[in-house]
């Protein structure tokens, strides 16, 4: 009976590190496009493109927070879980997406259009910080040493993303 509680206890460890990034709900179509829910459900009304949001960041401060649906293309997904993701901001900027309370996760193959809502802020990254996301993505130990720097970074914490399915 002893040695049963120590094995219930580590394949229960096992089997929740494993988690795979479920939707939350059955996929929802807005006119000719089909979305998985992550997250929170939201609908697709009143969505900002992308550069919008980057016009809202030209005149915030780093004490701002703004409330905003937006919609973006995914330039990367974390490799290791789906715990953060960027969208492609134009210009050689990126957005940095994390999830509420790390309530959910993207699948680690996501990519094309999403519809992300929650708060856009902006932040300095550190360079440990920078590294980490580095070394998540899959960057070299070459690449990751050569960050020195802190970073000022476009943020975003969302409660709910709507992921486009590919077009077949």
């Amino acid at each position: 009976m002893k040695i049963f509680i120590p094995l219930i206890v580590l394949t229960v460890s096992l089997i929740s590190c494993k988690q795979k990034a479920q939707p939350a709900q059955a996929p929802i179509q807005v006119d000719s496009t089909v979305y998985q829910v992550y997250g929170t459900v939201l609908d697709a009304q009143s969505v900002l493109p992308i550069n919008d949001l980057m016009d809202s960041f030209s005149t915030m401060k780093k004490t701002d927070t703004l409330f905003a649906k937006v919609q973006g293309r995914i330039k990367e997904v974390c490799s290791k879980k789906g715990c953060w993701m960027t969208l492609d901001l134009g210009g050689e900027k990126d957005l940095m997406v994390r999830f509420k309370d790390y309530a959910f996760f993207m699948p680690l193959d996501a990519k094309g259009e999403v519809i992300i809502n929650g708060y856009a802020t902006i932040s300095e990254v550190s360079v440990e910080e920078l590294r980490h996301y580095a070394e998540d993505a899959g960057a070299t130990e070459q690449e990751i040493e050569a960050i020195v720097e802190p970073e000022l970074t476009y943020s975003f914490e969302a409660d709910g993303v709507l992921l486009a399915e590919p077009s077949s």
